[in-house]
């Protein structure tokens, strides 16, 4: 990427917008209505464009100076704001073009917010490039983002030593969805977290959290303004809000996370792993069997209604209705820094999750006994699922980086899964479902109390041997071999 001043927002303001794409003159307009005396700010551009071939999906990012609002006890910082993910062109360049009722592009632009340090005169860069990752990540597996969701990092966001990590999404509280002759636009504004901060979006949900961001000053306040310099958590802040309000409302509310990208895999037992029909990675000649489109399709769905505050909690049913004008419309609630990069091929949505198997040929096959293998950050989020999902009627995902392998818990109250009461453990090709009833969701959460620490020594093992399951947890390299 190349810092720059353009001609671009000057030109507009001078009335010349009409030699300007109007995708890109329906943000700039957005913008400028905020900030009049700005027409011409500091942006970060691609070098080379991403529809020349360039890496960077944003072709700019506008850095304005915000004052803040001293009345809300608001402070100055710095405003990004993202060019890219909407349509700006209209000419298939980048995004298809399908209208203007619905989204343009993927139907948002990111923005993000950082305190102005005392003396600085320019706003820092780094944040171009972490709104870079994330276009990326967007565009290779096609995931769109939501209000709520929130992004595992584990990184400080500009490289230094802070303890802010993680980021949260939310509606951005001053720019306006706009219309373009494209289609609607968004935007969706980057928070910066501490870890405590993100586990505990996790096990509730993003927006209780932001709830509770807006009201620290420190953390955040009403505009949810990060400071990188932030070295304590609002529960550090304030020690009630753990147990009064985020404790209380996992009780009541449950978890909104309906599944993750994890390093993950499963065997079954029930069979010797010569059996050719067994475990997750059945081969046919050489080729490994790869998840259907019907199965992703119903992966995808049930994931993306499991962050829908349901009162019934549905895997639907299965469907061969693909359009390639359709854009998936998951919400990622969790993904991994190493996952920005990943190849498209690996995505939920992949064109390589085409079935080499024809669908009808793969039939759901109960299995007697399973074992279960997770990484630790996976496994960290079990005590998650089990209370935080199942204990609520609910259902939860995990999604191999790795591959096509999915696993997904259920509990006794979700419909339209394969798995069943009485075969609890049930595979469609390398898509495993395990059903679990309360009662045994209550025994397996008092076993694996520990897991909830990442300080655990690995591997870790935890077995049912009446209910014929076993989980392990394993170091990160088990799930680096190709063989996984």
């Amino acid at each position: 990427m190349e810092e720059m001043r353009p001609s671009s927002g000057a030109a507009a303001h001078l009335g010349l917008a009409s030699l300007f794409p109007p995708g890109l003159q329906a943000i700039y307009g957005e913008s400028r209505r905020l900030y009049p005396d700005q027409a011409n700010p500091l942006q970060v551009t691609a070098i080379v464009k991403y529809w020349l071939g360039g890496p960077d999906p944003l072709d700019y990012i506008s850095m304005y100076r915000n004052v803040g609002c001293p009345g809300q006890d608001v402070p100055e910082h710095w405003h990004y704001v993202s060019l890219g993910l909407s349509d700006l062109y209209g000419d298939n360049r980048v995004h298809e073009f399908t209208g203007q009722e619905g989204p343009s592009g993927f139907g948002f632009e990111l923005t993000f917010r950082l305190k102005r340090e005392a003396g600085e005169t320019a706003p820092p860069t780094w944040p171009a490039e972490l709104m870079q990752g994330l276009a990326r990540y967007v565009f290779q597996s096609e995931n769109t983002f939501c209000s709520g969701d929130h992004i595992s990092w584990h990184s400080p966001l500009d490289n230094s030593e802070s303890r802010i990590q993680h980021m949260l999404l939310t509606e951005d509280p001053q720019m306006q969805p706009v219309q373009t002759p494209f289609g609607h636009v968004s935007f969706l504004q980057i928070v910066g977290v501490c870890t405590e901060e993100l586990q505990a979006a996790q096990q509730w949900n993003g927006q209780g959290i932001l709830d509770l961001l807006r009201g620290v000053h420190m953390a955040g306040g009403p505009w949810l303004i990060t400071d990188m310099r932030r070295g304590e958590t609002i529960f550090d802040i304030d020690p009630h809000l753990q147990q009064e309000r985020v404790d209380k409302g996992i009780e009541t509310d449950g978890s909104n996370l309906s599944g993750v990208s994890a390093k993950c895999a499963w065997d079954d037992l029930s069979r010797p792993p010569e059996d050719e029909d067994d475990s997750r990675s059945i081969c046919i000649g050489s080729q490994p069997r790869r998840l259907s489109d019907k199965d992703t399709e119903q992966i995808r769905e049930a994931l993306r209604k499991g962050l829908e505050i349901n009162s019934k909690s549905v895997l639907p049913p299965i469907s061969s209705q693909r359009h390639s004008h359709d854009r998936p419309q998951q919400s990622v609630g969790h993904f991994q820094t190493q996952q920005i990069s990943r190849s498209r091929k690996d995505s939920l949505e992949s064109e390589s999750s085409a079935a080499i198997v024809p669908h009808e040929l793969v039939r759901t096959r109960q299995l007697e006994s399973v074992h279960l293998k997770f990484n630790q950050e996976s496994g960290t989020l079990l005590p998650l699922c089990l209370r935080g999902r199942l204990l609520h009627g609910r259902h939860f995902t995990y999604k191999s980086i790795n591959g096509d392998t999915a696993i997904t818990f259920v509990s006794t109250g979700v419909e339209g899964a394969f798995a069943t009461e009485e075969h609890p453990y049930a595979a469609h090709g390398p898509w495993l479902q395990i059903l679990l009833t309360e009662e045994f969701v209550e025994q397996m959460l008092a076993d694996i109390h520990d897991l909830s620490s990442r300080e655990s020594k690995l591997p870790k093992e935890y077995s049912w041997p009446d209910k014929k399951l076993k989980i392990s947890v394993l170091p990160d390299t088990v799930f680096d071999s190709p063989l996984q």
